[in-house]
């Protein structure tokens, strides 16, 4: 992996050419707990993206993966992260990009489409829906979950399964704690009708933390949502009909 500085913040990123061609760059953004590898590479997204001709830029969020860790919950904000996605495009001397983030990585996907409309051809929201609004999605106790002595510790179970998935992934703890504190930050209905570029909301029918797709694609004026069937939120992200909308959409959009 490569690094850079953002703003005093080391982000750790790939940079993988397409199979054959120059490619049209597409940077991907993680979710929370996890890091650009399990995320896009070990669920075949970054094979299929290349594999279709793109350029695939990935990046390790602020706290995740290889990139620096911070202690402090303001350190997460979401338009500080979509800051840090900003800066990786400057560092690469990248004018325009699509930009797809699955769950937190969906969160500052919708911030940097609002906030630099210029920087995003397109935008591809996972496992996110209306909860990006209404300000509901993983439920509380996750960052006491990070901080308990030891997974046993922890009674419940969404928020256990989120320790397990940090312990597998070799994360800081302590980093995500203070993460999950400090990036859940929502868009109002006002706010994302002001998003400009073309998007898909892609969210399976069984994820009951995202919120509906349709519902926040109404909200979007160049929007339109994709239902993975039978998916909930963790086998969502490397689903065939996922992959296929996906592609399906960037080759149409202008």
């Amino acid at each position: 992996m490569q690094t850079f500085d953002s703003d005093g913040v080391s982000i750790a990123y790939v940079d993988v050419p397409p199979k054959e061609g120059a490619g049209e760059p597409i940077l991907l953004i993680h979710g929370f707990a996890s890091n650009h590898a399990v995320n896009w590479v070990n669920t075949s997204w970054v094979r299929s993206l290349t594999g279709a001709g793109r350029r695939v830029i990935a990046l390790d969020n602020r706290g995740h993966g290889r990139s620096g860790k911070l202690y402090e919950p303001h350190d997460y904000a979401s338009d500080l992260m979509a800051e840090d996605a900003r800066r990786l495009l400057d560092h690469l001397e990248i004018p325009r990009a699509d930009v797809m983030g699955y769950s937190m990585g969906a969160r500052i996907t919708a911030f940097l489409a609002l906030t630099h409309p210029s920087r995003v051809r397109s935008a591809v929201l996972g496992g996110l829906g209306i909860h990006l609004v209404e300000g509901r999605g993983l439920p509380a106790g996750i960052s006491e979950a990070m901080e308990a002595p030891s997974r046993d510790a922890v009674a419940d179970p969404t928020a256990r399964m989120f320790r397990v998935f940090a312990e597998q992934t070799g994360s800081d703890l302590r980093a995500l704690a203070a993460c999950m504190r400090g990036s859940r930050q929502t868009l109002s209905r006002a706010e994302v009708a002001q998003i400009e570029v073309p998007v898909l909301v892609a969210v399976g029918t069984a994820d009951t933390v995202a919120g509906s797709g349709p519902a926040l694609a109404a909200l979007i004026p160049e929007a339109k949502a994709l239902d993975i069937p039978n998916r909930d939120h963790n086998l969502a992200v490397g689903d065939k009909v996922h992959k296929a909308g996906v592609l399906e959409f960037l080759a149409a959009r202008p």
